[in-house]
């Protein structure tokens, strides 16, 4: 039987890339100058950022082509805008600002004395006239501004506030449940409440007119300090997606700072006592490096036209990360080179090793991010679209300007010069020097010398944690974690919501507080369209079918059942004016009369004696979370669909304006399913192409599925929700899971050592120091990204620290240890110990160049 050969990908890729390191190595400058150079050209893009900015909460945060945009579009091609404004009509927001009022201690504000704070700010408000006056701006209705109903129920007296009987929450037609909140009855009459609220719709013609007003109901109420019985809390129309912009300010300087840390981080893990062969240098060009990638990737994408989300502005902090990390993997592999070989043949057995090594790493990484491009939301297809580039480039510039600067310090230690200076030193004669005296080295090896914290892996933690009772007190940490894990995702929340997108203590999260604690009795008021032009109205059978329809839409858990649909054909029906109403003729003969006596006629598209579609509108109650919303547009569609199967079908749609932020809970939980299982599958193709191993495999598909169930149910016990953000995250953690644990379980099974738990300290040995400078320098990358004010950036670094943290104690910790527990598992066939990696590796995907070496022998030709 034929035995397949193992490197028929890694022997030539290895070859193109010892080619490529001699070249790089002979003509160093040539390959710096050609980065720095196109750096520039394409960082040139930049001008275009500003044009470039896609920040629309709604585009970037909604689901691409979702059901409520659709069912929009329907709404407002039946349903085009009228001179009489209504709320309940609304096929979108609207513009408005919103006051909601409380007393000072959360005391009862049905008072005369808070009564005439909240009748003076109504006089404040409407007396702005920023841009036009209040009264020309407004949207009106029979010709006067729509007024707040609680004021018209006291005449805008305060002191009939105490002597009104004021029904709850329908009062003489008038619905209060979201103007008046934290109530307390008796029966329905309203004895004492919390919170008021006003609102102040502006006619949405006037668009050039209204942000002007808003600005200025903003500035009045951010300097009202008059208040002398009430808190005040407020909110526009356009408050979030002004706050929401306004988040990439927060994290401008936390960019210098991370770029400060990365380089430091560097040059602590490449410093070394000795003058001349320490790569204070390197370290810091290899941060430059990734900072050229950035500045490239973002220009080319900004000069093709790709928008420029916010999302996209936590990238730079992950390819520092990312870009320092593989630079270390390239000074690893230079420090086993013969110090008296040649600078090009030093660079070309560098690139030889390590080339392969941080080609894998791209291209599970890079693949990651491309798989996030199914999601069907803008702000992560941007994002994985700009961070894969940057990756990319990262890449390039690594094999080009860091080898360059490599083979540039490599000329300067070949002269045994100093690193600062540059001045020739007396060459030391034991490992370390002075300031003045080094080049010192390994004369048996004629290496560098090596790190002492591989002597720390070596000699005491691999044997520390094979033995017994440290192995089983790892077995009972990895059952904690696994059952707090799942206890964890059991917990999880869906859903952005919109208040987190404004930044902490901004008076949008304030208002979005006081909503959720005193109106989310009730939820909005849906509405039904049906939009089938064949619908028989005047048909009794047909009209039995849509009673049906309703009743089941009432009879939701979601649903008031105590506040009646409001519907026109029900009004008509009663009204007396369709005589002979079976009859077709006779229905349409007195519906345009009704429809315009009775306020009805932005409810029926009634055209050329047809009706086009008609509308419904149904009373939701006790949505307070996002679980309640989730679960209310399900029961709502369920519903609607249901409808289409009566024995009559009444084809109609379920819509809101909000529905178009709820459109998110249908989506995640699928997407993230669909992108996880394909990223996961990914990443054992390239796995088993790379590192045939079966038992390999194994232990990586494991891994893989135990970082994603412990980074999922510990970002739902750190208050993070499944949304557009952590999902792509997630999704990002499988290609960093595999750099933890492929190499550390192929380690162990190409190992040569007799024993299971000789073979994991034999692993440990190679891969520890490794895994722990990796998992250090990206989450440096990331640390800063904690302190700031945006819920999307901090998020953006819980996930990412809880993915990097969970695969390193993978690598180093559980997958060693249970590994151990499974004896000897040497490949059988065999021959030849592999060619590993030196315990004076100083990179934790170190390995990737090697765990792909041949391990069988074989014919020529692959199978």
């Amino acid at each position: 039987m034929a035995k397949c050969k193992t490197d028929c990908i890694e022997r030539p890729l290895s070859w193109v890339f010892e080619k490529l390191g001699r070249v790089v190595g002979r003509h160093p400058c040539v390959f710096l100058l050609l980065a720095l150079y196109v750096a520039a050209a394409l960082g040139a893009g930049f001008i275009f950022l500003h044009e470039r900015e896609a920040n629309d909460i709604e585009d970037q945060f909604t689901p691409v082509n979702g059901p409520a945009k659709l069912e929009r579009a329907i709404v407002v091609e039946n349903f085009p805008g009228s001179e009489e404004f209504s709320e309940l009509r609304l096929a979108s927001e609207g513009t408005y600002a919103s006051l909601i009022i409380t007393g000072l201690q959360g005391e009862n504000i049905l008072t005369k004395a808070a009564f005439n704070d909240i009748i003076e700010l109504d006089r404040r408000v409407k007396s702005i006239t920023t841009g036009n006056n209040f009264e020309n701006l407004c949207a009106k209705t029979k010709g006067r501004c729509l007024s707040n109903a609680i004021l018209d129920i006291i005449n805008y007296n305060a002191t009939e506030i105490v002597s009104s009987n004021i029904k709850y929450p329908m009062n003489n037609g008038m619905f209060l449940g979201t103007t008046i909140g934290g109530v307390e009855l008796d029966s329905s009459k309203l004895t004492s409440a919390k919170a008021v609220r006003l609102f102040y719709f502006l006619d949405e013609k006037k668009t050039k007119e209204n942000p002007y007003w808003l600005d200025g109901f903003l500035k009045l109420l951010s300097n009202y300090t008059e208040q002398k019985t009430v808190h005040v809390s407020y909110f526009t129309s356009i408050s979030r997606q002004n706050e929401f912009e306004t988040n990439s300010d927060s994290i401008i300087p936390l960019f210098s700072v991370t770029y400060i840390l990365a380089i430091a981080i560097s040059i602590l893990s490449c410093l070394r006592l000795d003058c001349v062969r320490t790569k204070v240098w390197v370290a810091v060009l290899g941060v430059v490096s990734a900072g050229m990638s950035v500045l490239a990737s973002f220009g080319l994408l900004l000069f093709c036209g790709m928008p420029f989300a916010m999302t996209v502005e936590t990238a730079p902090f992950l390819i520092l990360g990312v870009g320092v990390d593989d630079m270390f993997i390239m000074i690893s592999c230079w420090q086993k080179t013969e110090v008296n070989k040649a600078v090009e043949i030093r660079l070309a057995e560098t690139y030889k090793e390590a080339g392969v090594s941080i080609t894998i790493t791209t291209l599970t990484d890079v693949l990651a991010f491309y798989i996030g491009l199914m999601t069907p939301f803008r702000s992560v297809q941007s994002f994985c679209m700009y961070t894969s580039t940057a990756l990319l480039f990262c890449y390039i510039f690594n094999i080009t300007f860091f080898g360059a600067c490599l083979a540039l310090n490599g000329r300067r230690e070949k002269d045994n010069r100093h690193w600062l200076t540059c001045m020739k030193v007396p060459e030391a004669t034991g490992d370390g020097g002075g300031c003045c005296v080094g080049g010192a080295y390994d004369k048996n090896t004629q290496k560098e010398y090596e790190m002492p914290m591989d002597s720390f892996f070596k000699n005491y933690y691999g044997p520390f944690l094979t033995t017994v009772w440290v192995k089983t007190f790892v077995c009972l940490i990895y059952a904690g974690y696994l059952a707090v894990s799942i206890y964890g995702c059991f917990q999880m929340q869906e859903g952005l919501d919109v208040k987190n997108l404004a930044t902490d203590g901004s008076y949008v999260g304030s208002y979005y507080d006081k909503e959720d604690e005193f109106f989310s009795a009730f939820g909005p008021n849906v509405m039904l369209v049906i939009k089938d032009d064949k619908f028989q109205y005047w048909n009794s059978t047909a009209r039995e079918s849509l009673d049906l329809c309703l009743e089941n839409f009432q009879n939701l858990t979601v649903a008031d059942s105590g506040i009646s649909p409001i519907s026109w054909l029900s009004e008509y029906m009663q009204s007396g004016l369709n005589l002979g109403s079976n009859n077709e003729a006779q229905f349409k003969s007195q519906l345009t009369a009704f429809l315009t006596r009775s306020g009805f006629s932005q409810d029926v598209n009634f055209t050329n004696n047809q009706i086009y579609a008609s509308r419904m509108f149904i009373q939701t109650v006790n949505i307070r979370t996002s679980i309640d919303e989730k679960n209310m547009l399900n029961a709502f569609r369920e519903t609607a669909e249901n409808c289409g199967k009566l024995q009559t079908p009444v084809d109609l749609i379920v819509y809101h304006p909000t529905f178009i932020y709820f459109d998110q809970f249908s989506v995640i939980i699928s997407n993230t399913i669909q992108n996880l299982v394909v990223a996961t599958c990914a990443m054992l193709v390239i796995s088993l192409l790379l590192i045939p191993n079966p038992l390999c495999s194994l232990w990586v598909t494991f891994s893989i599925a135990s970082v994603i169930v412990g980074v999922a149910g510990f970002m739902a016990l750190w208050d993070v929700s499944l949304d557009a953000v952590s999902m792509i995250i997630l999704v990002i953690c499988i290609g960093f899971s595999v750099d933890f644990s492929a190499h550390i379980s192929y380690a162990f099974v190409s190992s040569e050592k007799s024993s299971a738990n000789e073979k994991a300290m034999d692993a440990i040995n190679k891969l520890g120091y490794p895994i722990i400078q990796g998992a250090v320098s990206t989450i440096a990358g990331v640390v800063v990204l904690s302190a700031a004010k945006s819920y999307i950036f901090r998020t953006f670094f819980k996930i990412m620290f809880l993915v990097i943290l969970f695969g390193a104690v993978h690598g180093i910790i559980f997958i060693p240890v249970f590994l151990s527990f499974l004896g000897t598992c040497s490949n059988s066939h065999e021959k030849k110990k592999p060619n590993l990696p030196e315990h004076s590796d100083t990179s934790e995907r170190r390995v990737k160049a090697v765990v792909i070496q041949n391990e069988w022998s074989a014919d020529p030709d692959c199978y």
